[in-house]
C-alpha cells in the first residue's frame, strides 16, 4: 500500500486574536485566523498579489499557549494537517468548512504582545511614606541613622534570602527568551 502524506506548512500574519474554548469534558481548544500572501509580476509587467485566508484550530497544551502568546498582527509558522467538517447550521443548512490543525507553532517576530502576558503573579508594591513619617521626632539623630542602618540590613538579608526560595523562584516574571518553542 502507497504512502499518504496531509501536512501543511504556512508562514503568515494572524488576522484576529485567538479564541480559547474548552470542550465539555476539559480540553482546550483554540482557533485563530492566519494570512498568507503571494505576489508576482504578469507577462505584460503587472505587479499583482493575492491573499489567502486560513482558519487555524489548536488543542490542548498548545492551544493554551496559543492564547497566551498570540495576538492579532503577529507573524508565526505553523505546522498541521487539512482537516474537513460538516455540520448543520442554526438555519438548518449543511456547511463544511476545511481548516489546518497545527501541532506546531513557532513565533516569528519581535513583537512582544502586552507586558501583562510575560509578568509574574501580582506583587503589591508598597505605597510611599511621606517624609515627615518616616522617622519618629522622639528618637535622637544618631540613634535613628543607626535604626534605619539596621533596618536596610535586615532587609538586604531577606532579599538576598527570598530570591534563592522556590517560591520566589516561582513568582519571577517569565521573558519571551524563556519560552522554549
Amino acid at each position: 500500500m502507497a504512502k499518504s502524506l496531509n501536512r501543511v506548512q504556512l508562514i503568515g500574519n494572524l488576522t484576529r486574536d485567538p479564541e480559547l474554548r474548552y470542550t465539555p469534558n476539559g480540553t482546550a481548544v483554540c482557533s485563530f485566523g492566519l494570512a498568507t500572501g503571494r505576489s508576482w509580476t504578469t507577462e505584460s509587467g503587472e505587479k499583482r498579489e493575492e491573499t489567502e485566508f486560513h482558519r487555524i484550530v489548536s488543542w490542548n497544551k498548545l492551544a493554551e499557549l496559543c492564547s497566551q502568546f498570540l495576538v492579532k498582527g503577529r507573524k508565526v509558522y505553523v505546522e498541521g494537517r487539512l482537516q474537513t467538517r460538516n455540520w448543520t447550521g442554526q438555519d438548518g443548512n449543511q456547511r463544511t468548512t476545511t481548516e489546518i490543525v497545527i501541532n506546531d507553532m513557532i513565533l516569528l517576530d519581535s513583537k512582544r504582545p502586552s507586558e501583562e502576558v510575560f509578568r509574574g503573579p501580582a506583587q503589591s508594591v508598597p505605597e510611599a511614606v511621606p517624609a515627615s513619617q518616616e522617622q519618629p521626632a522622639e528618637q535622637p539623630e544618631e540613634e535613628n541613622q543607626k535604626s534605619q542602618e539596621e533596618k536596610e540590613a535586615a532587609s538586604s538579608d531577606k532579599k538576598k534570602t527570598a530570591k534563592n526560595s522556590p517560591k520566589a523562584q516561582e513568582e519571577e516574571p517569565v521573558s519571551a527568551e524563556d519560552i522554549p518553542f
